[in-house]
């Protein structure tokens, strides 16, 4: 291949954007205006679609989020679950820390900051397992995960 042609191709590809932003709480500002600004996407499109597609949850979720930019300036995005560390937080009632986000134990394992029931555990494994990316893992194995990590952020888990 030629290196006008790599060049092309190159230019011609699919740009993605990570972003973290709260359930039906997506505004034109940061931290969603300036990323998508950048890659030339109207923010007001991509908030009115996500707000749309998160109204059913709880308000303020952080919903992490990828949007596609395709060459011609037009998107598609998924919503994937909230990250692990904040469903058990916010299960375990943690108070909120720096930024408003629960903080867990600044010693885990010597500390201890909130109990989590095994019906809480699976339950936080029956959302993750929605995730297309974690649909084929079985539910025990996504149970001993969270488990794992609930002790490494000081959560206590009870039967």
């Amino acid at each position: 291949m030629s290196k006008a042609a790599r060049g092309s191709a190159a230019a011609a590809a699919e740009q993605m954007v990570k972003l973290i932003v709260g359930a039906g709480q997506a505004s034109a500002g940061p931290p969603v205006g300036p990323a998508l600004g950048s890659k030339g996407v109207k923010s007001i499109d991509f908030v009115k679609e996500f707000n749309a597609r998160t109204a059913h949850l709880v308000p303020g979720t952080p919903m992490p989020v990828r949007v596609m930019v395709r060459p011609d300036r037009t998107f598609y995005f998924d919503i994937r679950t909230p990250h692990t560390s904040w469903l058990l937080l916010h299960t375990a009632a943690i108070a909120p820390g720096k930024k408003g986000r629960p903080m867990g134990a600044s010693r885990p394992g010597h500390e201890t900051v909130g109990t989590v029931s095994l019906k809480h555990i699976y339950e936080i494994a029956k959302i993750k397992q929605s995730e297309l990316r974690l649909s084929g893992l079985p539910l025990e194995g996504l149970c001993r995960s969270i488990i794992f990590q609930a002790r490494s952020i000081g959560i206590n888990v009870v039967a």
